[in-house]
């Protein structure tokens, strides 16, 4: 007897009647034909029905795929931030890193030479950035720059000096701030060193506020060259190297903004005057060195003779404060909150305050 093949081939094999037929290799026939019971017959629909089926393709809705876009929008909305705040944490370390090694190289400075380096010589003949390039692995920088603190020679804008000073270092550069070159390719950096509690020339009495020391001061250019390297000692901070700044950030001034323009001796040093990221202006002499950018974070005004000299914040790009280096060489974050009694009590090297970080 003939077995009889019931699977569904091709829709062309249906008889007249328009029913399927079920066959094997030498009988094709419809079910009633075939004399098969009727139950078969709606098998065999059902099956062609869900075969059918099989083969048609669904797409996405026009309501379905915005769906998908909007909640792809609001998870990037989502996520943004969160990507953006890991960055700035990373900017942030790499900042504070950088302050570490300054304070170090500070100090192996004042191993080598029994004093820190003078802030600046002058406003054109090297400041202690010059001096510290071969404590941070860029001897051969350190070697090209000529004539520090020769008031006679070759200036931070002449050649060789040049060479050297159209650079930038990234020990001295916080990857949060925006680079800039101000004048003839030389560029601005971020970091600066205390000069004290008043002006950037460090006048005695600043509106009431009495100067009281400060780790770092200008060089005397009344000695032979060779001793206009020699700054204070870390012995003559008497309020200790834990409770005094060392080095703070500032932000590079942008255009023609001479702010962070740490080969020029003016911008070499920051005071407490003013607190961290402070919303009164820093002065300098000329409006023509000066951008005032209130909502970067940059005021400034000029400089005159009725209480408000030339001087330099610290200012950042971190959120709610500064990071700076203290004379033992630890870094530490400055809330912009902070007393300022007590922001400019760390600044000072001999004022015998008794104050504790917050």
């Amino acid at each position: 007897m003939a077995t009889i093949d019931l699977t569904f081939r091709s829709p062309d094999q249906f008889c007249g009647k328009g029913m399927a037929v079920a066959h094997n290799d030498s009988l094709v026939a419809c079910c009633s034909c075939l004399k098969l019971p009727n139950r078969w017959l709606f098998a065999f629909r059902a099956e062609r029905r869900r075969r059918v089926t099989t083969y048609r393709k669904r797409a996405f809705t026009l309501v379905e795929l915005l769906v998908v876009i909007a909640v792809i929008g609001i998870l990037v909305a989502l996520l943004l931030p969160a990507v953006q705040a890991a960055r700035e944490a990373a900017r942030r370390t790499q900042c504070s890193n950088n302050l570490k090694q300054i304070g170090i190289a500070l100090h192996n400075h004042h191993d080598t030479f029994k004093t820190l380096p003078p802030s600046a010589a002058g406003c054109c003949y090297g400041t202690w950035q010059v001096l510290l390039l071969r404590f941070v692995e860029q001897q051969s920088a350190f070697e090209l720059y000529q004539d520090w603190g020769n008031t006679t020679g070759v200036r931070y804008s002449g050649a060789p000096n040049t060479m050297v000073t159209t650079q930038r270092f990234e020990v001295f550069t916080c990857p949060s701030d925006i680079p800039n070159s101000p004048v003839g390719g030389m560029t601005n950096h971020n970091y600066a060193v205390n000069i004290g509690n008043t002006s950037y020339n460090q006048v005695a009495n600043l509106n009431g506020v009495i100067f009281q020391g400060a780790p770092f001061a200008w060089a005397n250019l009344n000695v032979e060259i060779s001793k206009r390297t020699e700054g204070q000692s870390l012995a003559s901070i008497t309020d200790g190297v834990s409770n005094t700044l060392m080095v703070g950030e500032v932000l590079q001034g942008q255009g023609s903004d001479l702010r962070g323009f740490t080969w020029w001796g003016d911008a070499s040093g920051f005071s407490t005057y003013l607190a961290p990221n402070s919303p009164l202006p820093d002065r300098i002499y000329s409006l023509a060195y000066c951008n005032n950018q209130p909502s970067q974070n940059l005021p400034c005004a000029a400089s005159d003779s009725s209480g408000n000299p030339s001087m330099y914040a610290s200012r950042s790009r971190h959120p709610g404060g500064v990071q700076v280096a203290l004379c033992d060489a630890s870094a530490r974050f400055i809330a912009e909150t902070i007393d300022l009694n007590v922001w400019r009590a760390l600044s000072t090297s001999r004022g015998g305050e008794v104050t504790q970080l917050p």
